[in-house]
């Protein structure tokens, strides 16, 4: 069984399935018709309008992608803590650091939140520096990690603002060879520091310049709910890693309807490897 299937959309709500639990979930962004009756929204585990309801599900469950444990948790704020539409950035991430030809791969993750490509990451052979602003993601992220019997691999944790973070590490000297990223539009660091993407998201990728290693691997951006299209995430990536060589990908993350065969775009990404 696939760890998870869009079941129908339609009508601002989503029908999916995360493992073995079924979700009913808003989304603004669909605005097309329900293909499915109301008695199969209705099987649903749960429901959220504004709060959960109907939850005739755990506190938390157990899912898994190519080898990898992850738990699911219903937030405050609609989510699950996994976003099924990244499983081919996941892939990605895997699959580039296990063939590298660098004796250590270094990995930053920034807004990494339940570290599920932190885990991929180290399971490749990397050496992940994880940081969230949030101390609840990055004790979820830990506990994915025990999940899957890692204890001892080497990811470090750390609760900071990303700009100051990385402002830190470029005084420290630190490289990295591979740097992720999830920049929400809005936000707060630890210590309530603003994060706004318009402004920010360019300072942070200057940063990012100057910590990204002479034996690069990619830069990856995943952004959500922003008014730009991937097509600038694409740009502004060329400003800042263009002149090392290589390419620059970029599309929308998208799901895959199993009831009329739609596709869902939840956000957009942007890639620059060599």
């Amino acid at each position: 069984m696939e760890f998870y299937e869009l079941i129908d959309s339609g009508e601002g709500r989503r029908l999916e399935r995360f493992g073995n639990y079924t979700l009913d979930r808003p989304d603004p962004e669909i605005l097309w018709k329900k293909t499915l009756p109301e008695t199969e929204w209705k099987k649903a585990d749960a429901r959220f309008e504004n709060r959960w309801i109907n939850k005739n599900i755990p506190q938390k469950w157990q899912m898994e992608y190519n080898a990898i444990k992850f738990w699911a948790k219903l937030s405050p704020f609609k989510h699950t803590g996994v976003f099924p539409e990244q499983a081919s950035q996941w892939d990605y991430v895997n699959e580039s650091i296990t063939r590298s030809s660098n004796k250590q791969v270094n990995v930053l993750n920034l807004f990494a939140y339940t570290g599920i490509a932190s885990l991929f990451a180290a399971k490749a052979g990397a050496r992940v520096t994880h940081v969230d602003a949030s101390r609840p993601a990055i004790t979820w992220a830990n506990e994915n990690r025990e999940l899957n019997g890692m204890r001892d691999a080497p990811i470090r944790w750390i609760v900071d603002d990303a700009l100051k973070f990385t402002q830190r590490e470029i005084k420290r000297g630190i490289k990295y060879d591979v740097i992720m990223m999830d920049p929400p539009v809005y936000g707060h660091g630890p210590a309530g520091e603003p994060w706004d993407f318009n402004r920010d998201f360019p300072k942070l990728l200057a940063n990012c310049n100057q910590l990204i290693s002479n034996n690069p691997l990619f830069v990856l951006v995943n952004a959500y709910a922003v008014s730009s299209s991937s097509i600038t995430l694409a740009n502004a990536l060329n400003d800042y890693f263009g002149n090392l060589g290589g390419k620059i990908e970029n599309g929308e993350l998208t799901l895959k309807e199993k009831s009329a065969g739609r596709f869902l775009s939840t956000g957009i990404w942007a890639r620059w490897d060599l």
